[in-house]
């Protein structure tokens, strides 16, 4: 069998055994071509609305109960990884199962078709934002904000499910919850938690605190058993020579633009400054988009990257576009470079017009951003699957699993409260506690019609993810054009 119906190729990657070892260690055959997998990935990229939480729902959805190329305890385990690494865990979940399926470039292939439909509609509404056509923007994305908080209160139903066995893992979940919406507790700080109460748990109570075996220890509700066996061994070198390498070719691939960037516009130019505090902000993103957006919105409006509001905006389209949420740092690159193009004046070697030198800068942004996200799974994922028969590891790696869903609903709050309320500080501080408090002249009648519109559509009518989407979509332009002809009459 050729390698393009399975994953078997007779190269292996760099720093893995030869295929002359032994049978046992070949690369366990599946059957997915890898044309097929490109056509998933290309799909999986399009239909990723939602953040993260309805995201993972959408790639669990195709992966796992559709097309079973890998089986429940899997799929949790890189989900768990994944939540560990700074950046956006939804875009490393499917560069891990890319690499699951088709080693290098599977994973190549699923973390940039996952990216790549966000990227250009963000470079498009960046266009439509700088060029004052916001109207557009506005009849366009009302009415999939509506649509986006279906889906993500659809997702955090199915992945606690799947996640909360019993109820220790349920009032974790809820303190998580309790601990990252009513006070703020930052999130790497709830993730340690879990994993050290996991860790300790399993010592203590191992019926409790054990690895999660999601339906049936990963087959199907209706048992059929996934292309890539949950005990399949992956053939993969763990050595420190090859782990020196993956750090090595990522860390010249993530830079290289940023030293091309100062040699072009200068050290000082506003390119240089997009690639380095972008490089900063992935080292230290852990939780996604929300987590990075008071690190970002502190800065640029200081450096006069961003007028004020204009971080809301971008985080709006980043919602309402497919793709990772952390793609509003892409705008945020685009409105830099658009109000700062590089000049001769400033010792720059090449002069840009204010629309090149935005979407230069929106893509610099987007590749420091993305490019180490590859690096974690490339040096990480190997390690991981040999711990996936750890029960210790399992049973703190499922406890993180419980926190996130906390997490997630948190995340689902909180939008909830921005789409229905046009508040636009909707919560106020207690003391220690953050709680929802929105002007009630505020409420949004139109956004609430429409939420409720999708939960039907979502929920009762089962539709799927892009016809909802696109349902919200048609009637949310229609409320705009309602209400701005109600309010033209009247004026």
């Amino acid at each position: 069998m050729s390698d393009e119906s399975g994953a078997g190729d007779a190269r292996p990657d760099a720093g893995e055994e030869p295929a002359s070892a032994a049978v046992s260690r070949a690369w366990p055959r599946h059957g997915v071509s890898f044309g097929e997998a490109l056509r998933t990935w290309a799909y999986v990229g399009l239909a990723s609305f939602g953040g993260p939480a309805a995201q993972i729902a959408v790639m669990h959805r195709v992966v796992v109960d559709e097309k079973r190329w890998i089986g429940e305890q899997r799929f949790l385990h890189a989900l768990n990884y994944c939540m560990l690494l700074p950046g956006p865990e939804a875009m490393q979940l499917a560069t891990y199962i890319g690499w699951l399926m088709h080693r290098t470039r599977g994973a190549l292939a699923a973390g940039l078709l996952f990216i790549l439909p966000g990227f250009f509609a963000m470079m498009a509404l960046s266009v439509l934002y700088a060029t004052s056509n916001r109207v557009a923007t506005q009849l366009i994305f009302y009415g999939i904000k509506a649509a986006v908080l279906a889906i993500v209160i659809q997702a955090v139903v199915r992945i606690g499910k799947r996640a909360l066995p019993n109820r220790a893992m349920v009032t974790i979940a809820a303190a998580s919850f309790v601990a990252i919406f009513f006070f703020k507790v930052p999130f790497p700080v709830i993730i340690a938690g879990a994993i050290l109460l996991g860790l300790f748990g399993s010592a203590r109570w191992p019926d409790v605190f054990k690895p999660g075996k999601g339906h049936g220890g990963g087959t199907h509700a209706d048992h059929v058993p996934p292309l890539l066996p949950d005990d399949a061994v992956l053939p993969v070198s763990r050595s420190p020579i090859r782990a020196l390498g993956v750090v090595g070719l990522w860390v010249a691939i993530w830079f290289a633009p940023v030293v091309v960037a100062s040699w072009l516009f200068g050290p000082r130019s506003v390119h240089t400054e997009i690639g380095v505090f972008f490089s900063k902000a992935a080292m230290v993103t852990f939780g996604g988009a929300y987590a990075v957006l008071g690190y970002v919105a502190q800065h640029a409006p200081n450096v006069g990257w961003l007028m004020p509001g204009e971080m809301l905006d971008g985080l709006g389209m980043a919602e309402t576009t497919p793709g990772p949420l952390i793609l509003v740092l892409q705008f945020v690159g685009f409105m830099a470079c658009f109000r700062r193009p590089p000049t001769e004046f400033h010792g720059a070697l090449v002069e840009l017009d204010p629309m090149s030198s935005g979407v230069f800068g929106a893509t610099l942004a987007t590749w420091v951003t993305f490019a180490p996200c590859f690096m974690w799974i490339f040096l990480g994922a190997p390690y991981m699957e040999s711990l996936r028969h750890s029960r210790r590891i399992g049973a703190a790696l499922s406890t993180v699993t419980a926190a996130v869903v906390g997490v997630v609903l948190s995340l689902a709050a909180w939008f909830a409260v921005h789409t229905v309320f046009m508040d636009p500080a909707p919560f106020v501080k207690l003391g220690a506690v953050s709680v929802p408090a929105p002007a009630l002249g505020s409420f949004d009648l139109g956004a609430a019609m429409l939420a409720i519109l999708a939960l039907y559509l979502v929920f009762r009518l089962k539709w799927g993810m892009l016809s909802v989407i696109l349902a919200c979509a048609v009637s949310g332009a229609a409320v705009m054009c309602l209400r701005w002809a109600v309010g033209w009459s009247a004026g």
